[in-house]
C-alpha cells in the first residue's frame, strides 16, 4: 500500500537569537506529549521552532585610592557567540554544498524485529542514533543548525502542532518529531509491502530526509512558495509538494547508503530501496503531491548510489524528473 500522506503540507521554523523561520511536512503523525517551544499548522503555512545559542558575560570591577578621593573603575564585557542560522532557501539552501552527505558508521546494532508497536518502537528508537551520527558532521560542516529528531508512537487518534491523525494513516513528519503508526505499517496488505524490517528502516530513513528539511530551512522555504503559489493544492503548489516529498526519499536513500557497508543485513537494505521504490502518488489518489511510484525509485535509488546532498537538490531537477 503505497506512502500516502496528509491532508496538505506541513510546516516549521527557526529562531535563532532573534531572528524567527520555521516549517514542517509528510507522512506521519500527533503527540500528547512533546518536547516542544514552538507550534507548527498544516494549514496556516508558517511557524516557527528555535535555536538559541547566545551567552551574555558581564564582569564589574570597582577599586578605591587614597582616603581623600576616590574612583571607581567599571568594565562590561558583553559576549556574543551566535549559533548557525537555518537558511530560507531552496535549490541554492547551504545543505546542497559539495562533500555533503551521511557519513560512514562502524555499525549499528538493530534488534530484532517484532511487529507489534513495541518492538517497532524498540527497532526504530535503536536505527535513530546510527542515523544521527551519520548525518550531524554535514550540518557541522554546512554551518547549518542541528537536533535529533524525536519519535513519538501513535496508537490512538491525536492533534498535534500540524494538525490531527488517526493510528490508521501512514507516519508524518511535525515540527522536529516523527510521528509513526505501527498499527498502518503491520496492517499493510498486499505484496508490494510485505512485513520485513527494510520497510521499517526505509520509512524511517524517509521520515527523517523530512527532519534534513526542516533543520536546513528548506521547509521552511517550500511552505512560503507554496503560499505564493496559491497553496499546496495548485497545480504549482503539487510541484513544489512533489520536489519535497522526492526530496525526502532521496535523503532517505543517502541515509541508507552508510548502513548498506556491513552495519546492517544486506537484505534490510535492499527490502529498503525496494519499498520506497513501491511508494508515492497511484491513480487512485485525488492530488499527486508525492511523486509516482517509479520517480520515488528513481530518487532513493539516486541518493543510495551518489550519498551527496548536491544528487539530491530536487528544486533544480526538471518537471519531468519530479512528474
Amino acid at each position: 500500500m503505497p506512502r500516502k500522506k496528509s491532508n496538505g503540507p506541513l510546516i516549521a521554523g527557526v529562531l535563532i537569537g532573534v531572528v524567527v523561520l520555521g516549517i514542517a511536512t509528510v507522512g506521519i503523525v500527533a503527540a500528547t506529549s512533546m518536547r516542544k517551544s514552538v507550534s507548527d499548522s498544516a494549514y496556516s503555512g508558517y511557524s516557527s521552532y528555535t535555536y538559541t545559542y547566545e551567552t551574555t558575560t558581564t564582569t564589574t570591577q570597582a577599586t578605591t585610592t587614597t582616603t581623600t578621593s576616590s574612583s571607581t573603575r567599571s568594565t562590561s564585557t558583553s559576549t556574543t557567540k551566535a549559533g548557525p542560522k537555518a537558511v530560507i532557501a531552496l535549490g541554492d539552501n547551504p545543505i546542497h554544498g559539495s562533500g555533503l552527505g551521511a557519513f560512514n558508521i562502524d555499525g549499528c546494532g538493530l534488534p530484532s524485529m517484532n511487529y507489534s508497536p513495541g518492538g517497532q518502537d524498540q527497532f526504530l528508537r535503536a536505527a535513530l542514533p546510527c542515523i544521527e551520527a551519520m548525518w550531524k558532521p554535514s550540518f557541522q560542516k554546512a554551518n547549518l543548525p542541528y537536533q535529533p529528531v524525536e519519535l513519538v508512537m501513535v496508537t490512538s487518534h491525536i492533534t498535534n502542532t500540524c494538525g490531527s491523525m488517526g493510528p490508521d494513516r501512514t507516519a508524518m513528519y511535525c515540527d522536529g518529531t516523527i510521528y509513526w503508526t505501527p498499527n498502518h505499517y503491520a496492517n499493510e496488505q498486499g505484496s508490494a509491502n510485505p512485513n520485513h524490517p527494510g520497510k521499517y528502516l526505509g520509512q524511517l530513513a524517509h521520515e527523517y530526509g523530512h527532519h534534513i528539511q526542516w533543520l536546513s530551512g528548506i521547509l521552511r522555504a517550500s511552505s512560503q512558495a507554496q503560499y505564493e503559489k496559491g497553496g499546496w493544492d495548485t497545480e504549482a503548489g503539487l510541484d513544489l509538494n512533489r520536489r519535497k516529498e522526492l526530496q525526502a526519499t532521496c535523503f532517505g536513500g543517502m541515509t541508507l547508503a552508510p548502513l548498506s557497508h556491513g552495519a546492517v543485513p544486506d537484505d534490510v537494505i535492499s527490502v529498503a530501496l525496494t519499498d520506497a521504490g513501491n511508494r508515492g502518488d497511484y491513480p487512485i489518489y485525488p492530488n499527486r503531491d508525492h511523486g509516482a511510484p517509479e520517480r520515488n525509485a528513481a530518487w532513493v535509488n539516486h541518493g543510495f548510489k551518489n550519498n551527496e546532498t548536491s544528487a539530491c537538490n530536487t528544486w533544480l531537477a526538471s518537471a519531468a524528473e519530479v512528474s
